[in-house]
């Protein structure tokens, strides 16, 4: 290969970059992103960044030394718009080309939006996601104007830490979560039970089993109606439903796209020449958004790439973190439905975990298949050790 092209200037997109480098790729390294900034850290916007403990340099993936030994061409600012059938061009904004022997996808995602006259840019102000740098700074800048009444739509990992960070700066805060509990397709309902039960300690008020019918102000949002039939007054209101993978620029290209673009266990696509990494691929029929799989991915997508074929497997057990509360929740393997949940350390106190935390170990026909713990730091390395080494049996 004589050129190849980064498309997302990502995390992702940074480390297929320096593994290009690495495993002796000495070619033309293009990398295309559509914000105008160099690869940042994304996890502290929701932490850190909101509550002014960290300033915008302390987000960068990179610096000039770096930049300098990756001798790439960075276009930033720029859209990719198209993929030819074959793989060989990047079509970008105003029609320009880049001709291309192979192309690493890492275009990530996109916060989701409330439809219609909900979605931010299209109402009231005071409406937010928090996805981009761009997005947290506007979200920082209302934090200025003195105590605030907040109402953050979804009570996922985003939206859970959102609201940590505005209630540890004095903010009145409401979560609204349209399931029955948040975070039960991660964590199983047990476990999101003792967990939502953070949102109480920290002064947030938790509202369950209602969603958004509409938001309510002309030029600044003023409440927010529920399904159910309440209404919360507001100055804020933060938008935490998800994320949809960015592939429109891939229509009509010869990739497959289902909720991200399709990849073997290599994150090699339909076409040899195309692989995927990070949120936007869906890797052995998985899509994970986490930093730890945008990291771990692209070792595996780049040699596939180099050599033309799947020689290497990018799967690995899941990992991910989420700071709320003062508390560190991490997790890690694969839950499923029907797995029975032990906390095999720590305990509970009023349905929330212990000041001392907690281990819980996620159990199938004799196994253990995920691990969740409530901080203890050293009890969830050992475990999720186990789990990677396949050392993970129950004791009879």
């Amino acid at each position: 290969m004589r050129t190849v092209t980064v498309v997302g200037a990502s995390l992702s997109g940074l480390y297929a970059a320096r593994e290009l480098r690495a495993q002796g790729f000495d070619g033309r390294l293009v990398i295309v992103g559509d914000e105008p900034y160099r690869p940042y850290d994304r996890p502290p916007l929701s932490k850190e960044y909101l509550t002014g403990r960290a300033d915008e340099d302390r987000l960068a993936l990179t610096d000039a030394e770096e930049i300098a030994g990756l001798d790439a061409e960075w276009l930033l600012g720029v859209r990719a718009r198209g993929l030819d059938a074959r793989g060989r061009t990047v079509v970008l904004d105003g029609g320009r080309t880049v001709s291309t022997d192979g192309v690493v996808v890492a275009t990530g995602a996109s916060a989701r939006r409330l439809t219609g006259s909900h979605s931010p840019g299209g109402g009231p102000s005071g409406v937010h996601t928090l996805r981009t740098l761009d997005d947290a700074r506007a979200l920082r800048a209302e934090l200025t104007r003195g105590p605030r009444r907040v109402v953050v739509v979804g009570g996922g990992f985003i939206g859970a830490e959102t609201a940590s960070s505005f209630a540890a700066l004095g903010h009145e805060v409401t979560v609204v979560e349209a399931a029955a509990l948040p975070l039960v397709p991660q964590l199983g309902p047990e476990m999101a039970a003792v967990c939502a039960a953070l949102h109480r300690r920290g002064g947030v008020r938790l509202v369950t089993g209602a969603s958004v019918a509409a938001l309510h102000g002309r030029a600044a949002v003023t409440a927010v109606a529920l399904t159910d039939g309440r209404t919360l007054p507001t100055d804020v209101v933060v938008v935490g439903i998800g994320a949809a993978p960015n592939t429109a620029w891939l229509a009509g290209s010869a990739l497959v796209l289902k909720d991200g673009v399709l990849c073997d266990d290599g994150c090699v696509t339909s076409l040899p020449q195309v692989v995927a990494v990070g949120d936007v691929a869906r890797v052995g029929g998985t899509r994970e958004e986490h930093w730890t799989s945008a990291t771990r991915q692209p070792r595996a997508a780049v040699a596939n790439l180099l050599a033309g074929r799947t020689v290497e497997s990018a799967r690995s057990v899941p990992y991910f973190w989420s700071d709320q509360y003062g508390t560190r929740l991490r997790f890690a393997g694969r839950r499923r439905a029907g797995d029975t949940v032990r906390v095999v350390e720590g305990g509970v106190t009023d349905g929330a975990p212990g000041e001392d935390g907690l281990l819980a170990r996620y159990e199938r026909d004799g196994r253990t298949t995920a691990v969740l713990a409530v901080d203890r730091p050293r009890s969830f390395t050992r475990a999720r050790r186990e789990l990677a080494h396949g050392t993970d049996r129950i004791p009879a």
